[in-house]
C-alpha cells in the first residue's frame, strides 16, 4: 500500500468509476433524485412491437393475409366436413326402428313415432333434437321428454308420463285428470286393470284455461290431504267433487238409501268433514228428504231439502217453500197463511268464515240446524242466513 494514498482507496472497487470497461453500462442517470446511479437505454433504441401489431405497413399486410388465409381453410374444412356427414350413409336414420323409446307404459310407440316422421332418411346430425322434444310434451299423457342422438344412426327417447289422481266426467265420459289439469284419456279395460280409485271430479271443463283448471285441482288436492292426514282415510267416504266453483268444494257424501251433497268451501276440509259425520244421522232423522248440507257457516249449518218434498217437510214444521226452523227457535207458517218466517232475536246475520257471505250458494229450500253448544239459527230468507 502507497503511503499517500487515502485511508478508503484499499476498499474501493477496481473498476468504479471506469466507463467503457466490459460490463459497464456506457451512461448512468439519477432520474430519482436519490443520489443512486441507474443505467440509461441507447436513446435512439426502437421500441419492440407485438407480433399481433406490427409497426410497419408491411408487417401488417401480411398478418392480414395469414387470417385470411386460416379462416378460408377453416370454412372450407367445415362445409367438406358437413358435406361428408350428409353423404355418409353411416349416420342416416333407416327406418324407425333406428328410434329407441324408454318410459312408454300409456303412450303407445304408434302415438309417439309420428312425432319423427320427417327424420327418417335424414342424418342424424341434422335432427332438431329440441324441437322434437316440445313435439312429444304436447301429447297429453307425457309430462317431460328427453331426446338425444345416439350415433351412428339411433334416436333415443325417454319419456315420464302424468299421474291420474281424479277420475273426471263430461256427460257420459269417464276420463282422468292429473295434479295439473291435464286431462288424459284411458280406455276403460287399462283403467280396470290399474285398479284407480279416485273420486270423480266434476267441474274441469276442456275448455278452461290451463291455469284454471290447475288452481282448481290444487283445491281437490288440498281437500284430499287434509282429509287423510294423519294416515286416515276419510277421502275413501267420498264418491264425487265438484269443482265448477272455485271457493266451494261440493262433496258428494254416499248416504243408505241416497247422497248428501256437502259444501265444504275453500278451506278447513276436515274440520268441516269431521261436523257432518258427527251430526249428519240427526239430520237425516229430522230431515228424511235432507239434499244439500252447506257447512262454511261459523256456528251453522244450512239443510236444504230435495225438491218436490215440500209437503212432507212441512208436516215437520216447514212452509210450502221447503224453509223450515230446527227445534222451533224462529216461529215459521204452513200453507194456510203464507206469512214469512220471523227474523232471529236482534235480526243478527250468521256470519260465513272470512266474514262474509256467499249468495250465489244460497239455497230456495232449506231449513237451519242448531245444537247443543251453538247459536240459534232461523230459516234462511232473501237477505241470506240469519240467527243469534
Amino acid at each position: 500500500m502507497r503511503e499517500d494514498a487515502s485511508p478508503d482507496a484499499e476498499f474501493r472497487p477496481a473498476t468504479a468509476g471506469r466507463r467503457g470497461e466490459p460490463g459497464m453500462p456506457l451512461e448512468f442517470d439519477d432520474p430519482d433524485g436519490d443520489g443512486v446511479l441507474r443505467p440509461v437505454r441507447a436513446r435512439f433504441e426502437e421500441k419492440r412491437g407485438r407480433w399481433w401489431r406490427p409497426a410497419s405497413r408491411a408487417g401488417r399486410m401480411f398478418l392480414a393475409v395469414s387470417a385470411l388465409l386460416v379462416l378460408g381453410s377453416l370454412t372450407a374444412t367445415g362445409l367438406i366436413f358437413r358435406n361428408y356427414l350428409e353423404r355418409d350413409a353411416r349416420f342416416r336414420i333407416a327406418g324407425t326402428e333406428n328410434i329407441q323409446a324408454t318410459g312408454l307404459t300409456e303412450v303407445t310407440r304408434a302415438q309417439m313415432l309420428p312425432v319423427f316422421g320427417e327424420d327418417i332418411g335424414r342424418n342424424v346430425f341434422f335432427v332438431p333434437l329440441n324441437e322434437r322434444r316440445k313435439q312429444l310434451e304436447q301429447i297429453p299423457w307425457i309430462e317431460r321428454a328427453t331426446v338425444m342422438r345416439l350415433l351412428p344412426d339411433q334416436i333415443r327417447v325417454g319419456v315420464v308420463e302424468r299421474t291420474p289422481v281424479a277420475f273426471t266426467r263430461h256427460g257420459h265420459q269417464i276420463g282422468l285428470v292429473d295434479a295439473n289439469g291435464v286431462l288424459l284419456d284411458m280406455p276403460a279395460a287399462s283403467m280396470t286393470r290399474h285398479h284407480y280409485s279416485f273420486p270423480v271430479v266434476t267441474g274441469i271443463d276442456p275448455g278452461d284455461s290451463v291455469a284454471a283448471r290447475r288452481a282448481r285441482m290444487a283445491m281437490y288436492l288440498r281437500l284430499m290431504a287434509e282429509l287423510d292426514a294423519g294416515g286416515k282415510h276419510n277421502s275413501d267416504e267420498i264418491s264425487e267433487i265438484d269443482l265448477t266453483d272455485p271457493e266451494d268444494a261440493r262433496v258428494l257424501m254416499p248416504e243408505q238409501g241416497t247422497d248428501i251433497l256437502a259444501h265444504f268451501g275453500e278451506d278447513r276440509f276436515l274440520e268441516r268433514y269431521e261436523r257432518y259425520q258427527a251430526h249428519i244421522g240427526e239430520w237425516r232423522q229430522q230431515y228424511p228428504h235432507l239434499k244439500e248440507v252447506d257447512l262454511r257457516y261459523d256456528n251453522q249449518v244450512v239443510l236444504e231439502m230435495a225438491s218436490g218434498k215440500e209437503e212432507s217437510e212441512a208436516a215437520d214444521g216447514s212452509d210450502e217453500s221447503g224453509r223450515a226452523t230446527a227445534g222451533g227457535t224462529a216461529g215459521s207458517t204452513g200453507a194456510a197463511n203464507n206469512a214469512p218466517a220471523k227474523p232471529a232475536p236482534n235480526g243478527l246475520s250468521g256470519k260465513k268464515n272470512k266474514g262474509r257471505q256467499n249468495k250465489k250458494h244460497a239455497a230456495p229450500k232449506h231449513a237451519a240446524w242448531k245444537a247443543g253448544g251453538w247459536n240459534d239459527v232461523t230459516a234462511r230468507g232473501a237477505s241470506g242466513v240469519q240467527g243469534e
